[in-house]
């Protein structure tokens, strides 16, 4: 039997019915985390899917929060907003703080229902302590989350916070660009680091206790251990590209565990966590040229860390389009999807003659056979550059050690940012816009 033969054989067809997801949530059994990853950062098909999965493992799996790969702080409004403490009115108000580029990754229309669908889903839950949280992973929100720790610091204590705005105030000569402090202190080595303030405030912050402000203080505990984080980070980044991955996906991790024990002490039991983020960060790096880099990467870790109470879902896509800029900061495109090259997993797939399903990996040993064979997988993040399509978005890996399951869905489309502007429509920037700022 062929290998596209074996994945027809194997492939549990996703057809548009509920019941379609019931050998999925099979395979997750009582896992503890479930982490669903994407092929790319913009595509819409992958979004629709994540949310129906995390709908039915939080009605039928009793998962309680979710971390996706966004910063804290915008992360926790959203939090606010769907646990019915915050100010915003909807969804969109609530998502407003996803500023940083690429704005669709989370603002965009399928995340905005999502959400809405969580606000109502609390709103209905009248036992206490069992709302569905809503936090970030990523480090990237420096200076956002040094005022949230002052702000926080306000309401507790003001000499405390008077003594964070002096510890934070070393990185004022940098006008709030964590690029520019990460190049003065680290490539530059101009200035010296703000390492040991941002450090003692950590270490202040989490000797605080407080009964009545519990949620508050945890969340302005990671936001201080984030700027710590975040520091470090940039501090690493224009030495050392693999030690700055590195340091970012341990974040995540630290973040992770700490979501964990917050949720399980609130609630008395062990917390259900499912996670949003790229395929890179949550397939098992070892099962990746990233390992010979000396890349790690959170789904490494998690189970590295929880065992067998984790659960890896990949994405794959063939062709069509997806949304993604042509260079850091240029603005959201709808670009067309090259077809995968010959020899890839998207290409195997495709073979297949099937156009959307879920293919178990984990002890499946018609597919482990046949699928061990390192093969290239396609990447696509926030930048797509088709021109340079094998060298920018390809990897190789194996698949059935990387993810306990995937899903592929042969043809994709772009997802739609709410911000949109007139090169997302055109799908092309015109000659005339500027290159190389």
């Amino acid at each position: 039997m062929n290998v596209a033969a074996a994945i027809e054989q194997q492939a549990i067809i996703i057809n548009g019915g509920d019941s379609d997801y019931a050998p999925l949530l099979d395979l997750v059994g009582d896992k503890r985390f479930v982490l669903l990853g994407e092929a790319s950062h913009g595509t819409h098909e992958f979004y629709v899917e994540r949310a129906k999965i995390t709908q039915k493992l939080i009605i039928e799996k009793g998962f309680n929060a979710i971390a996706i790969e966004g910063d804290w702080p915008d992360a926790y409004r959203v939090n606010q907003y769907v646990t019915q403490q915050g100010r915003d009115q909807n969804a969109n108000e609530a998502l407003s703080g996803f500023t940083r580029f690429p704005g669709w990754m989370w603002r965009n229309s399928v995340i905005v229902e999502f959400v809405d669908w969580l606000h109502n889903h609390n709103q209905n839950i009248h036992s206490p302590n069992s709302e569905i949280s809503f936090y970030g992973l990523d480090l990237y929100s420096l200076f956002t989350s040094i005022d949230e720790v002052i702000r926080y610091l306000r309401k507790y204590d003001s000499a405390l916070a008077e003594q964070a705005k002096e510890r934070y105030a070393c990185f004022d000569r940098f006008g709030r660009d964590s690029q520019h402090y990460g190049y003065a202190v680290g490539l530059g080595g101009e200035s010296p680091s703000c390492e040991d303030e941002v450090v003692n405030q950590f270490l202040e912050l989490n000797r605080l206790k407080s009964d009545t402000l519990t949620e508050y203080l945890f969340s302005a505990q990671q936001n201080a251990n984030l700027v710590k984080n975040a520091e470090h980070y940039y501090r690493s980044m224009f030495s050392s590209a693999v030690s700055s991955w590195n340091l970012r996906d341990k974040h995540m991790m630290q973040t992770l565990v700490e979501i964990d024990r917050y949720i399980s002490n609130k609630n008395s039991k062990p917390a259900k966590v499912i996670v949003w983020a790229h395929n890179s960060h949550l397939g098992d790096a070892r099962a990746t040229e990233m390992a010979v880099r000396g890349e790690l990467n959170l789904g490494q870790l998690v189970r590295q860390h929880y065992a067998d109470e984790v659960f890896l879902l990949g994405f794959s896509t063939y062709h069509g389009t997806v949304t993604a800029s042509s260079d850091w900061g240029d603005p959201a495109e709808a670009k067309s999807v090259l077809p995968a090259l010959k020899g890839s997993y998207e290409a195997l797939m495709h073979q297949s003659a099937l156009s959307k399903f879920i293919l178990p990996l984990k002890k499946n040993f018609e597919l482990i056979a046949p699928l061990s064979e390192e093969r290239l997988q396609r990447a696509i993040g926030v930048i797509y550059r088709p021109e340079t399509e094998r060298q920018s978005h390809y990897l190789y890996a194996n698949l059935p050690r990387q993810f306990d399951a995937l899903i592929h869905i042969d043809k994709t489309s772009a997802v739609r940012p709410l911000d949109i502007g007139q090169y997302w429509q055109s799908g092309e920037a015109p000659e005339t816009f500027p290159v190389g700022i």
